[in-house]
């Protein structure tokens, strides 16, 4: 058997106890959608092959933290190696609610992450000679500006400008909004305001394309191969990268997602407050928004200006 094969529950055999028998297991069992399936499926083909590697068919407490560092060691991100610890210590409490094996991973924490984001935000200059710098005399042109400055201005995920629809630009008491189907949604239950700044490069860049009916992708593709059809993520991704690099900003700090820091980040510079910048970025922990919050305040009050007050008058 292959590890971590696919396996239909017909050929799981409830005798074999084998550590990749149980994970094949753990799988299948899910209740869940198929993207996050293939996540568990990812995140333990790692350990399994790692525990294969070490001889290891019924592992401890203590091959899970050798595991960890070895993650660690590989120059992984913290981000990435709390995910695939994620995966094994809800595959370890599966195990043990199913009598199955006991759970070994328990307390085992993930990687300590960076205070920090990992993406910069832009600045104001920035932002204006970016959008500034995108010509609107093509459909193409249209387009991106629409997207970038959408993005801009409302926060939204790359994924969530995605999934947006034509008919998701709908009215609601008495402003222009979006309907959006946020991160870990099934639906389209939360939306962004469209002030006319936003709204009217999106009307422009529709009426270019000669209309879209509601069921249509908002941002369409314009290659060959898939004229008409929803643009990608990694196409969004590409289109802001490369109208950065455009205006000389070519950085790996700075990407499609650095305009989503940049909307909450000008939200809070402006004047709201953090639970207003809270649910423009749809942040589920507060904690997540007093990072912008405390970097905002640590730039406006920063003591290194007052050592060179202090130097200056000393001189």
């Amino acid at each position: 058997m292959n590890l971590l094969a696919p396996i239909e529950r017909a050929e799981l055999d409830p005798q074999d106890s084998s550590l990749e028998a149980l994970v094949e297991r753990f799988i299948v069992s899910q209740d869940v959608k198929p993207n996050s399936r293939e996540t568990y499926r990812r995140g333990l083909r790692q350990f399994v092959k790692w525990a294969e590697a070490q001889g290891l068919q019924t592992p401890e407490r203590e091959d899970l933290l050798e595991y960890k560092d070895t993650l660690a060691e590989r120059g992984l991100s913290a981000f990435t190696v709390s995910g695939y610890l994620v995966t094994v210590r809800r595959f370890f409490e599966w195990a043990e609610a199913c009598k199955l094996y006991p759970n070994i991973a328990k307390g085992i924490k993930g990687a300590k992450r960076a205070k920090n984001f990992r993406k910069d935000p832009l600045t104001v200059s920035q932002v204006k000679e970016l959008l500034a710098a995108i010509g609107r005399d093509t459909l193409q042109g249209k387009r991106d500006f629409a997207l970038l400055n959408l993005l801009i201005r409302t926060g939204l995920r790359t994924i969530e400008a995605i999934r947006a629809d034509a008919g998701d630009i709908r009215q609601e008491g008495g402003e222009a909004v979006l309907w959006i189907q946020g991160k870990g949604r099934d639906s389209k239950d939360e939306f962004v305001l469209l002030t006319p700044e936003t709204l009217r490069p999106l009307q422009d860049y529709l009426k270019a394309r000669g209309g879209a009916k509601d069921e249509e992708p908002l941002f369409a593709s314009l290659s060959d191969r898939n004229r008409g059809g929803r643009l990608t993520t990694r196409s969004l991704s590409r289109i802001a990268k490369d109208n950065l690099r455009g205006i000389g900003l070519d950085s790996g700090r700075l990407t499609a997602h650095s305009l989503r820091h940049t909307a909450i980040t000008f939200s809070l510079q402006g004047g709201a407050t953090i639970q207003e910048a809270q649910a423009l970025g749809r942040h589920a922990n507060i904690n997540t928004t007093l990072i912008y919050s405390h970097n905002i305040s640590r730039l406006a009050q920063a003591p290194e200006r007052k050592i060179d007050s202090l130097l200056a008058a000393g001189e």
